[in-house]
C-alpha cells in the first residue's frame, strides 16, 4: 500500500512538472509564413556576436532550430545542410543553426563534422521562445525557417525525427522561389 502511494505521488509530481514545462513556455503563438522575424543577437561557435539585423537585406536566411549537438537526428540534419551548403550559397542563402548548447559545444560539433555554417548558442532558449517553437517529447523542437531579404518568413518546415528533410525541403523551396523571380 505504501509503495502504491509513493508511485501515485511520483506520477502526480511528474504530470505537474510536464504541464508546467508545456504551459510555462513563453511562446504563445509560433511564428509563421508572413511574419517578420524578431531581432536577436547571440554568440556563434567562435564566441563572436551575431546580430541577425546585420544580415537582413543582404542574404536569404535559413534558420534552423535543433535540440542537441551530436545527437543522431541533429547530426544528420547538420550534415545535410553541410552537404548542400554550396547549393544554398549559390542560391544566396545563409544557414544558421540554433540551440541552447554552449559556444564550446557548438565549436566541437562544427569541428567534428566540418560544418561550414554558423551555429548560435541560445542559453535559456530566448530566441527559441521568440520564434514560438514548442517542445516535443521532453526536447526542444526542431523547426526550420526561410527568411526573405525583407526579414519576412516565407517558408517553415517542422519534422521532429526527419533531420535531413529540413535541408532538402528548405533548398527545394529556395530553388523554386528563385526560379519564379
Amino acid at each position: 500500500m505504501k509503495n502504491r502511494r509513493i508511485i501515485c505521488y511520483l506520477l502526480i509530481a511528474t504530470i505537474s512538472l510536464m504541464s508546467f514545462s508545456i504551459t510555462g513556455q513563453k511562446n504563445k503563438k509560433p511564428l509563421s509564413v508572413g511574419d517578420n522575424i524578431p531581432a536577436f543577437a547571440l554568440y556563434d561557435q567562435d564566441g563572436k556576436n551575431f546580430d541577425v539585423a546585420d544580415y537582413i537585406g543582404k542574404q536569404v536566411l535559413v534558420i534552423y532550430f535543433y535540440p542537441k549537438d551530436e545527437s543522431i537526428v541533429c547530426t544528420k540534419e547538420a550534415c545535410a545542410f553541410r552537404d548542400d551548403f554550396e547549393e544554398f550559397v549559390k542560391s544566396g542563402a545563409k544557414i544558421i543553426g540554433i540551440n541552447n548548447g554552449s559556444v564550446a559545444s557548438h565549436k566541437a560539433f562544427q569541428t567534428h563534422y566540418t560544418l561550414p555554417f554558423t551555429l548560435l548558442s541560445d542559453p535559456g532558449n530566448k530566441v527559441y521562445n521568440l520564434f514560438g517553437i514548442t517542445n516535443k517529447l521532453f526536447m526542444t523542437g526542431r523547426k526550420t525557417f526561410v527568411v526573405d531579404l525583407k526579414g519576412k518568413i516565407v517558408y517553415t518546415h517542422e519534422a521532429m525525427f526527419a533531420g535531413q528533410e529540413h535541408a532538402d525541403e528548405a533548398l527545394k523551396f529556395i530553388r523554386s522561389s528563385i526560379a519564379k523571380h
